[in-house]
């Protein structure tokens, strides 16, 4: 879970509802992160043999045509920290939308998000 509800509490602004749809996000997430996680490292290690997330662009080509990636931009300029919750934060956002968004392969957003993830995590 990214949050547990002790977490959650820490933030007093929220009303009743923005704490369940953070309860509610933190599960999905787990739940994407444990349902893909064999199937992501299979494929990561398919893409170790010089692939990596960079490489790769899920729905089109917008991104790749780009001189330098947004998110190597936002690697470069954010803290480690940062850049990791940017990751995650997409996570969530592809993953709860995956199947409620007509035309969009939100869930390989996810996927190819995750794979990122790693990538930073491991270095």
């Amino acid at each position: 879970m990214i949050l547990t509800s002790n977490q959650i509490e820490m933030f007093p602004e929220l009303n009743e509802t923005e704490k369940q749809q953070m309860e509610e996000a933190a599960r999905v997430f787990g739940a994407m992160a444990d349902k893909y996680e064999h199937t992501l490292n299979a494929r990561y290690e398919q893409q170790l043999n010089g692939t990596r997330a960079d490489d790769l662009q899920v729905s089109g080509n917008h991104y790749k045509e780009m001189p330098i990636q947004p998110w190597a931009v936002m690697e470069s300029v954010l803290t480690r920290d940062e850049f990791v919750g940017f990751l995650k934060g997409n996570i969530i956002k592809y993953s709860m939308r995956a199947g409620r968004k007509e035309g969009s392969d939100d869930a390989n957003k996810a996927k190819h998000y995750m794979m990122k993830l790693k990538e930073v995590a491991n270095g």
